[in-house]
């Protein structure tokens, strides 16, 4: 089977490669055989394999849905009664965090910095001593609406030092950036099988700590399908995920491990920089300013603010690309003009190269100057 190859530079889902397609057309099976069970097992046990996680320590958990379920079973399964969140905001994304807390009306504490700065390391331990009923130290790795890498190392180690625990937001990072663990002192992180291991929407995953999940057994129920012990104790009893599977896309999923692990760790951090590198030279070439210093990038999203050129026409701009399989996506961040391009996904630097052509080609088109101008 030919099929079209899009270059994806959007913030998932990702390019996928023709074999972790075709990996949905399988024989239809009901979910509950024990031959599905074993492909989950297997699926969950590659899952801790990527974060270096101790499977006698953690374990992994499936969940139908994009990749803001997670965030929600987390928020709404791991904290106790009486206890607070504590949300290290700096982003869209750590932003959805509290928008849940609020929703669900759990105690919380939103930590507002500027999205385009690193949180401030000495407030958040402040925050900590003061307030003992703490229970929850949470922030975004990537926040992919402008590209910031949080210090999740550091910040795991000030919650642990308080008795908290730390979840983490690993959507756009995990199975790029390396992940570990225990060295990053991560409770709990998250992703979606669109993103880092290159599969299909439609399934996300927890890794966490067996005896936190545990304890939260006896926390008050908030959800009857985003529960994360429910799910946990279920795949412990029968193997199964509690609810109907996504069964062709767990498939796609287990050919996207294989994929990540042939290919390996370091191998594909490297790629993904040589592709964000191209994307920095194209960018630069051009004339863009990108929305953060580099120094603070997850090395895996440029958000790029639009020109002061009043042929720019972002949506022209987007189309042009679109019709000649490239896609760019807009930015994230309210009251400021950008587009994102993305490394994510089985693209290498010539993808890149030749996006630039294309791109260069639509600005042409539009008569949009090139280097492009800036007011200030």
């Amino acid at each position: 089977m030919e099929i079209k190859r899009n270059i994806l530079l959007n913030p998932g889902p990702s390019t996928t490669t023709d074999t972790v397609k075709m990996a949905q057309l399988v024989p239809d099976i009901c979910p509950r055989e024990r031959e599905f069970a074993s492909k989950m097992k297997g699926l969950r046990a590659d899952l801790l394999r990527i974060v270096h996680a101790d499977p006698a320590e953690y374990t992994s958990v499936l969940f139908c849905g994009s990749g803001t379920i997670n965030l929600d079973v987390c928020l709404n399964s791991l904290l106790p009664a009486g206890k607070k969140a504590l949300i290290v905001n700096n982003g869209a994304y750590s932003t959805r965090a509290a928008d849940i807390c609020r929703y669900y009306g759990l105690p919380y504490i939103d930590m507002k910095f500027p999205i385009d700065r690193l949180p401030d390391l000495a407030a958040v331990e402040k925050a900590l001593k003061d307030d003992p009923d703490i229970y929850i130290v949470y922030t975004t790795h990537n926040e992919t609406g402008t590209g910031l890498l949080n210090p999740i190392r550091e910040l795991g180690e000030i919650a642990h030092r308080y008795g908290a625990i730390f979840i983490t937001d690993t959507t756009s990072s995990l199975a790029m950036r390396p992940i570990d663990v225990q060295k990053d002192n991560i409770d709990f992180c998250m992703a979606s099988a669109q993103k880092g291991i290159m599969a299909m929407t439609g399934l996300s995953f927890i890794i966490g700590k067996k005896t936190e999940i545990e304890k939260s057994a006896e926390y008050p129920k908030r959800s009857y399908y985003c529960n994360l012990f429910r799910q946990y104790d279920y795949f412990e009893k029968t193997g199964e995920m509690h609810f109907t599977p996504p069964v062709q896309t767990v498939y796609a999923a287990i050919q996207g491990l294989k994929e990540y692990f042939e290919e390996g760790e370091e191998a594909k951090w490297a790629r993904h920089t040589r592709v964000m590198n191209a994307i920095r030279e194209g960018v630069d070439e051009l004339g863009f300013r990108e929305f953060l210093p580099r120094e603070i990038q997850s090395g895996l999203v440029s958000a790029v603010l639009y020109p002061d050129d009043l042929n720019w026409d972002f949506g022209k701009v987007h189309d042009y690309c679109y019709e000649r399989g490239y896609t760019i996506y807009p930015g994230k961040v309210a009251g400021s003009g950008m587009f994102r391009l993305c490394a994510l996904g089985a693209i290498d630097e010539e993808d890149i190269h030749a996006f630039f052509r294309v791109f260069r080609a639509a600005l042409v088109n539009c008569g949009v100057q090139i280097p492009v101008i800036y007011n200030k």
